[in-house]
């Protein structure tokens, strides 16, 4: 197998550990600024999450505000509200604490804030020109990866679309990885983030622009979460699990922001844009449906992935041993009570010319492992909404 041109680009500093958030104060302060917009939700805000973190900021002598705006699948009218309260306060960086749509919208705010313009004008890959303020992200799920992306997805509810803007300016300054605040989420969220994690590893690793480094990070990703993402969901409160969860989330994270991703995200982005669906679940639904489609095209890599869920798949063939991937999610999803159609999650078929179209608009359709036209987008979607999964 020959190895494409590739670049690995990656400057986010990574600070990991059960309890360092209590740190994060002196962390911040390092960065050399001395005030901090924290941009969160009212869910993280109500569950007492922010309470070690705010202390230690206050400890450092940083002046700081929470804006607690932030929705699922956040809104363009979501961003510019912050960005207005941010220069109102004249913060100096932005921290992102919660999942991904929390730290999408911080991303999205400090951009902003030194870029002309609206952001829907950076669709798109390297738009950005001038440097965000510094960006601090602190997730508090186990899925996104948001804290080591180069990117951010906005929900512009005009057009029911969500956009995505790439640019190597928006990787965070800093991540900070704390197992203990995801001990007691709700089972539905670790599930969901889980196999959102699961998702990005899969589709980084059979990417048409993965490289070796993309791809160690992806099947490590993998590895880690076939054994701990189950444990997470039954036990939710051991903290092996749940620590091993928040690096396999990190490292699927690194993953894709080098190679892009699949068929899988760019049709959830459209079921989150048009019906609101969360997009752990919507990625967790499809990805079996993408998987079944992709499957002419990666069988020896979807082996290696079946390998690393942890089926034995001593004297299969090749197509054998790749099925027991697809297999792999889909006992995943069952165990967690995810849908196995799409039809569950309230997607109308109604929809589908516009489910289509969005879908081929994202850049992700083209590093698919499968050459993908609109009609196989259509057809993806279909089998899903039927839970089909005959070749």
């Amino acid at each position: 197998m020959s190895i494409l041109p590739f670049t690995y680009f990656m400057p986010t500093r990574v600070e990991c550990g059960n309890g360092i958030s209590t740190k994060t104060g002196e962390l911040v302060k390092d960065l050399g600024v001395s005030s901090v917009l924290i941009v969160t939700d009212k869910g993280v805000r109500g569950a007492g999450i922010l309470e070690g973190i705010v202390a230690s900021i206050n400890a450092a002598d940083l002046k700081y505000e929470i804006y607690d705006e932030v929705e699922p699948n956040p809104s363009v009218e979501t961003i510019q509200q912050g960005i207005e309260y941010l220069k109102q306060h004249n913060f100096e960086s932005v921290m992102g604490i919660g999942g991904g749509s929390s730290i999408d919208t911080a991303k999205a705010i400090a951009a902003m804030s030194t870029n002309p313009g609206h952001i829907l004008e950076y669709e798109g890959v390297g738009k950005l020109k001038n440097s965000p303020l510094p960006i601090i992200a602190i997730p508090t799920t186990a899925g996104t990866g948001s804290e080591a992306t180069n990117s951010t997805v906005v929900t512009n509810k005009e057009t029911s679309f969500k956009l995505g803007v790439l640019s190597p300016l928006l990787f965070p300054n800093l991540a900070i990885l704390d197992s203990s605040l995801t001990l007691h989420l709700p089972q539905g969220i670790t599930a969901a983030t889980g196999m959102d994690a699961l998702t990005h590893a899969i589709e980084s690793y059979t990417s048409k622009a993965a490289s070796p480094i993309s791809q160690g990070f992806a099947m490590q990703a993998i590895k880690m979460i076939g054994k701990n993402l189950t444990r997470s969901y039954f036990v939710g409160t051991d903290v092996e699990s749940r620590e091993n969860m928040l690096v396999a989330s990190l490292l699927a994270g690194v993953a894709f922001s080098q190679s892009r991703l699949g068929n899988v995200h760019a049709i959830s982005h459209t079921f989150g844009g048009v019906f609101n669906i969360p997009h752990g679940i919507a990625n967790a639904a499809l990805l079996p449906f993408v998987m079944k489609f992709n499957l002419p095209a990666c069988t020896e890599q979807y082996r290696e992935i079946a390998i690393a869920l942890g089926n034995d798949v001593s004297g299969l063939s090749t197509m054998q041993a790749a099925n027991k991937a697809i297999d792999s999610v889909v006992e995943m999803n069952c165990a967690m009570n995810i849908p196995l159609n799409i039809k569950e999650l309230g997607v109308s078929l109604d929809a589908l010319p516009k489910l289509v179209e969005d879908s081929m608009r994202s850049g992700n359709v083209f590093v698919n492992p499968r050459l993908t036209m609109a009609s196989d987008i259509q057809t993806i979607i279909e089998k899903a909404y039927a839970g089909d999964l005959s070749s």
